[in-house]
């Protein structure tokens, strides 16, 4: 079993810091950072705790191809592995065409896009000419890297729907699936399988994340209500399926966009989270959480994926995971 947690970008750089120290206490495996628009930069925060932990591996969630040359990727990853003596994973994707939006950037052929820049990444990282002429990348004789890159960085592709996801199992060596709600695992895993089933290089050692969101504390109300907070905001934007999976539809938040967008109150959205809303997530204390998880690693699930919010005080919900590790570990 793998275990890590997935954070935001943004908090400050000391708190990543003692986070990540603290991670790696609790004999988490992988400790992963955002790349969000107009928050910290990740490669700072990710170089900061490279140099303040010894063992536990440091990964971005996600880069993207648009706002980020494949070329500047490859370099971030070959001197972050560096500076990291060899803890570093890579995750891309296409990104989201919202925020891609947000700096004028059009969200065109996502899935060339991601394949096309992996292959290139991958071919840099393994000090190999990255010449490439494709519908997305049209690069020269010049692409190479001019630094010795020492190991082969894992690559692991993020995504949601199943054509992206299907793409991760065929070229990555990991997946970054957001699963909302986790039992979302069942299907996510059938379309990363079909993925490596065509892939050319299948990789045995292939690290399906199982990426969810959880609140964790003893205050099961204070979860709750982190929970019900980061629903409240993105609920409405999620996909069909998700929501008909949890038996709801989007006309179900629109009085929630309404308590946010015209009365401006964050307190009566909240309150307007249902128990079935909140089942996107997972909240609660560490045996609530293990018992929401039981049933994913009875079925195979091998890389547990913490995701935020995590709860009303960090320090605390790292604990409690701590604990839904150690329970997992034992088993």
């Amino acid at each position: 079993m793998r275990f890590s947690l997935r954070l935001n970008n943004d908090l400050t750089v000391p708190q990543y810091v003692e986070l990540a120290q603290q991670a790696e206490t609790l004999d988490f495996d992988q400790f992963w950072v955002s790349n969000d628009l107009f928050l910290r930069s990740a490669g700072v925060i990710l170089t900061a705790m490279a140099l303040k932990t010894k063992r536990i591996n440091i990964g971005s969630c996600i880069l993207n191809p648009y706002t980020m040359n494949a070329a500047e990727i490859a370099m971030l990853a070959g001197t972050l592995d560096e500076v990291s003596d060899g803890r570093f994973l890579l995750g891309i994707s296409a990104g989201a065409a919202e925020f891609l939006g947000w700096v004028g950037i059009r969200h065109g052929r996502p899935l060339t896009a991601t394949r096309e820049s992996v292959a290139a990444i991958r071919r840099l990282l393994g000090n190999q000419s990255a010449e490439h002429a494709g519908e997305f990348l049209s690069w020269g004789g010049e692409a190479y890297m001019r630094f010795p890159i020492e190991r082969q960085v894992p690559i692991y592709v993020g995504g949601m729907g199943p054509r992206m996801l299907e793409l991760a199992g065929k070229i990555g060596n990991g997946a970054l699936p957001l699963l909302f709600p986790p039992e979302r695992y069942y299907t996510a895993r059938r379309q990363v399988d079909k993925g490596q089933a065509h892939s050319e290089n299948p990789r045995a050692d292939f690290d399906f994340a199982t990426c969810i969101w959880v609140s964790a504390s003893q205050d099961r109300t204070q979860a709750r209500r982190v929970l019900a907070q980061k629903v409240a905001y993105y609920g409405n934007a999620m996909n069909e399926t998700v929501l008909s999976d949890l038996g709801l539809a989007k006309v179900d938040f629109e009085p929630i966009g309404r308590a946010l967008t015209e009365d401006k109150c964050e307190e009566r959205a909240v309150d307007l989270v249902t128990d079935d809303m909140l089942r996107i997530g997972v909240v609660g204390n560490a045996s609530q959480i293990i018992e929401r998880l039981e049933p994913l690693v009875a079925d195979g699930a091998t890389h547990l994926s913490f995701g935020p919010p995590l709860g009303p005080d960090l320090g605390e919900a790292l604990n409690i995971l701590g604990q839904v590790v150690q329970h997992f570990k034992r088993d």
